[in-house]
């Protein structure tokens, strides 16, 4: 597992996950763990909880992993999805009210450069207008 703060991208659209994810890979390299998911279970627009966590699972680590998502609804759902998770892995586990791909490049840099999860969070959050 990676000693860097993860990446989680969550969006409403598959397609917008993964060129999220891609775009924070080529940007930044394979140094930060980047993991994704959209869509619903039935493959239409919309999230689900149960990947969201094993979106989470994927990539976590000892540094934690920020998690970036697209709308209100996939901001709920990651909400519950790490509510549901494990005591231990809740506290590693931030959602950053960021704009989710600015944010994901930025926060995947600052976690490069060895940042704590707190930071990274501050760094995405940046975006804000």
């Amino acid at each position: 597992m990676s000693e860097h703060v993860a990446i989680v991208i969550v969006s409403h659209s598959p397609d917008v996950a993964k060129g999220a994810a891609d775009m924070v890979r080529q940007m930044v390299g394979s140094e930060v763990s980047v993991a994704w998911c959209g869509g619903d279970p039935t493959g239409q627009l919309g999230t689900d909880v149960a990947a969201i966590q094993a979106a989470i699972r994927s990539v976590n680590g000892p540094m934690g992993v920020a998690v970036l998502v697209d709308l209100g609804g996939a901001e709920t759902n990651s909400e519950m999805a790490i509510e549901m998770m494990a005591d231990e892995l809740q506290g590693g586990v931030v959602i950053c009210n960021a704009p989710i791909v600015e944010g994901a490049v930025m926060a995947a840099t600052e976690a490069a450069g060895g940042a704590a999860l707190d930071a990274v969070r501050a760094t995405a959050e940046e975006f804000l207008s």
